[in-house]
């Protein structure tokens, strides 16, 4: 029977025995640390072996140089802004070789600034070169690029598209898509016998006009070509038509003329207020687009010298032929024999007549030349006699293009006496450009 213990009893008592548990935590041996590393390492090792083994096996040195070398092309340099990060940058020896050192079989033409040549790139891309003329192409590093960057800032679909450029010492390369069909006038002038039905003609006539009514009024800036002519028209696999060769374009301000010193475009194609007192505007264009159409229709040049000699001179053979109501002579004999409305034909050869009218005031503006071509009603618009440079007055004048751009023009060389029996209509044929070019014909007068 257990008594009671009072509480000095539990005071006197010892406390109970306490026992304390040390627990040790021993750390591993550096050995196995060390072995953990040298197996992730060499595992790692071991992939990256098998990367380089694989990317070696299946990818061949050739191929890896190319990509680098492609990759150094796409590299824009610091200098260009970046509103031309789109346009490739490509350095001289890659061009050179893709033209295969500018061969003479690769030249697809020449222009006023300079030869175009086809090439390809390492990466299949087949393009189109055109090596500025050193001694025409006088521009420095900012004013080139400035070009370029104006080119690049104009898309439309009948526009050639700007792929890259060059500008390395005193090279200056511009590189454009490459064009299947190549330019117009190998089809209409050149003797590969290829036939285009009139709807074919009809597409790259509107096609154009599209193009130059982009150009003229819906542009960020009103953009004059100066050069719309067979050999600036590319064509691609559709023949669907492109303006190129944007060499001698100029821009400035709506509603404002340009007076010229030096008068550009070629022999055929300007309209006669720029070539004799060097005003510039958009009509300029527009007299250029009107003698092309005069020259897809009739597939000839306007001018040739081997014809009879109310023939020799398109425009002036047009106007003739309209006032006779024979407008229809004028067709591409092959055109005539395959199907195709004569009333669509002559009202097309009627727009044209409206494009070369004496005085810019008269020819329409591009959007309604479009307008016309795309609403086959019938045009109430009658066409003035378009004015023909008479040979006898500029070759008596005793003055160059160049005087002639810089002056009023001699009472001589009035409109409206320039519409005399003797044309001179500027010669197609001649390969030379104006711009630059002191055409003097004052040697003496015709006899």
């Amino acid at each position: 029977m257990g008594g009671r213990l009072n509480f000095q009893e539990f005071l006197a008592s010892e406390p109970p025995a306490q026992h304390v548990y040390v627990l040790e935590i021993q750390s591993p041996k550096p050995s196995v640390s060390i072995s953990f590393f040298l197996l992730g390492a060499t595992a790692c090792l071991v992939m990256i072996f098998l990367v380089f083994f694989l990317f070696w096996k299946f990818v061949k040195p050739e191929t890896l140089w190319k990509m680098i070398q492609f990759n150094r092309t796409s590299r824009v340099p610091d200098y260009i802004s970046s509103d031309l990060r789109a346009v490739s940058y490509f350095d001289f020896k890659t061009l050179r070789t893709a033209t295969k050192n500018f061969h003479p079989r690769n030249q697809l033409g020449r222009g006023g600034f300079g030869p175009v040549y086809e090439g390809e790139l390492d990466d299949g891309r087949r393009i189109a070169v055109k090596q500025l003329s050193l001694g025409k192409s006088q521009q420095g590093e900012s004013e080139f690029l400035s070009e370029v960057k104006m080119i690049t800032n104009i898309q439309h679909k009948n526009l050639v598209r700007l792929v890259g450029c060059c500008s390395e010492g005193a090279q200056r390369l511009l590189v454009y898509e490459f064009m299947k069909n190549k330019s117009l006038d190998c089809i209409i002038f050149g003797e590969n016998g290829l036939f285009l039905s009139w709807n074919a003609r009809f597409q790259i006539i509107l096609g154009i006009a599209r193009g130059i009514q982009y150009l003229h009024e819906d542009a960020h800036l009103r953009i004059v070509h100066r050069d719309i002519k067979a050999s600036n028209i590319l064509l691609d696999d559709k023949f669907q038509p492109k303006i190129g060769d944007f060499g001698l374009a100029r821009f400035f301000p709506e509603d404002q003329a340009y007076l010229s010193t030096t008068v550009a475009g070629t022999l055929g194609y300007t309209a006669p207020e720029y070539a004799i007192r060097g005003e510039l505007s958009e009509k300029a264009d527009i007299y250029s687009f009107g003698v092309l159409v005069l020259e897809i229709i009739s597939f000839r040049k306007n001018t040739d010298h081997t014809l009879p000699s109310e023939m020799q001179y398109l425009p002036e053979y047009a106007w003739k032929l309209y006032k006779r109501s024979r407008l229809i002579d004028m067709v591409d004999p092959k055109l005539q024999t395959d199907e195709f409305v004569e009333s669509d034909v002559l009202h097309v050869c009627h727009i044209a007549l409206l494009c070369l009218q004496p005085y810019p005031n008269l020819r329409p503006p591009m959007s309604e030349v479009v307008s016309m071509l795309t609403c086959k009603s019938e045009l109430s618009t009658i066409p003035v006699k378009p004015a023909f440079i008479n040979r006898k007055a500029l070759i008596c004048s005793n003055v160059s293009w160049e005087s002639l751009s810089d002056r009023p023009p001699s009472p001589s060389l009035s409109l409206s006496q320039l519409q005399g029996d003797s044309p001179l209509i500027l010669p197609a044929e001649n390969p030379h450009h104006l711009d630059d070019t002191s055409l003097n014909l004052s040697s003496q007068c015709e006899r």
